[in-house]
């Protein structure tokens, strides 16, 4: 997608320098920062101090920090290292240890004066992949859209509520929540998107950063305004994006996603979930049992960060001194509030008998391991 005008991906490998870049989400909305990973350990510290985030976008970045460490100690033991650094750095979304587990496996049986390049061409497609991927999440997307569209007046448009940021930003490229948004502003259907704040980062501001530079008309609001606007009519669809989803269909995904599926259901508003198939965790069913809910530092809720009036970017405190902060990062909204999965591959339903059908590959490569 596009910054001022300028086609950017959240992570690319930069062959003139041979360096990967990235986006430092840190400072967006407000400052668009480029910077380079160049060791293992800056890796790590990406993850899981949110210089990149989204389920996506973690597992490719991590597929370029075992690239990254493979160059600096191709060993056995450098391998393992790698995959242990990076493993550790976030609990929760599924694709990082499916990015890791992908390349180490490849590399077993790789001669160490091959893993390097090996490395670096895997991380290279797993990046492609994930664009592909996405791309069709969109497409499948927006027939959703249009079926909606088709049923209102002519120039009124279809109003979607999303939460968190499962945009551009969240992915390689195109999102997978904002995928059908986008490929619905390109056929040209009027849409407008409600953009949830989503504290305590205020992700949302991150969505609408990205809508209001494609020209996608939007609204943001406070994480408690979407059920009123349930009530009172104004949201056809909810789509958002999802961290871990279980064989059964429940999905993990930014904290207070489960309150706006709650209110989907009373008001019979449609809840879809936008799902690459690599966030699909076929070992676990039980969702709220069995997935681990990431909690973070409390000063991430104790503080938040904006711009000041003369313009730099300054953190405040807003809760009293003394006074602690509870961070769970995700929850889980059970299946059968979830209306239904747009994947790469079609739209399914949230079941597993529904997913194990779309996705039969998989399955049996998860029986086999």
């Amino acid at each position: 997608m596009k910054v001022n005008g300028v086609h950017y991906r959240s992570i690319w490998y930069d062959h003139d320098l041979s360096k990967v870049m990235i986006i430092d989400q840190r400072w967006l909305p407000h400052d668009f920062r480029i910077v380079s990973l160049e060791t293992l350990d800056a890796f790590a510290v990406a993850i899981r101090d949110m210089w990149v985030r989204g389920a996506p976008l973690i597992g490719a970045t991590a597929a370029y920090g075992v690239a990254v460490a493979m160059a600096a100690d191709a060993t056995d033991h450098g391998l393992d290292h790698a995959y242990n650094t990076l493993i550790a750095t976030r609990p929760t979304a599924v694709n990082l240890r499916w990015a890791l587990d992908r390349v180490k496996n490849a590399l077993i049986d790789t001669s160490p004066s091959a893993r390097a390049s090996e490395a670096l061409n895997l991380a290279h497609h797993v990046a492609e992949e994930d664009v592909g991927i996405n791309k069709a999440i969109g497409e499948h997307g927006l027939e959703l859209i249009k079926n909606i569209a088709a049923r209102k007046p002519d120039g009124e448009p279809v109003r979607i509520l999303t939460h968190c940021n499962a945009g551009w930003l969240a992915t390689v490229d195109w999102g997978t929540a904002t995928s059908p948004m986008y490929h619905a502003h390109a056929a040209g259907i009027p849409i407008h998107i409600w953009v949830d704040e989503t504290r305590p980062r205020n992700q949302g501001a991150m969505t609408a950063w990205e809508l209001h530079s494609e020209g996608i008309s939007c609204t943001y609001i406070s994480d408690n305004a979407g059920g009123h606007l349930m009530q009172h009519g104004q949201v056809d669809m909810v789509i958002v994006g999802t961290d871990r989803t279980t064989a059964r269909g429940d999905v993990c995904n930014k904290i207070g996603t489960y309150l706006k599926a709650l209110c989907a259901h009373d008001n019979n508003v449609p809840f879809y979930v936008s799902l690459p198939s690599p966030t699909i965790d076929w070992r676990i069913s039980d969702g709220v049992q069995d997935i681990p809910i990431e909690e973070r530092p409390e000063h991430e809720i104790t503080h938040i960060q904006g711009q000041a009036p003369e313009g730099h970017i300054a953190e405040v405190q807003v809760t009293p001194r003394g006074v602690a902060g509870g961070n769970p990062a995700f929850d889980v909204t059970p299946n059968r509030l979830v209306t239904g999965l747009i994947t790469e591959r079609g739209v399914s339903e949230a079941s597993e008998t529904a997913l194990a059908k779309m996705f039969p590959d998989l399955v049996r490569a998860q029986n086999n391991d």
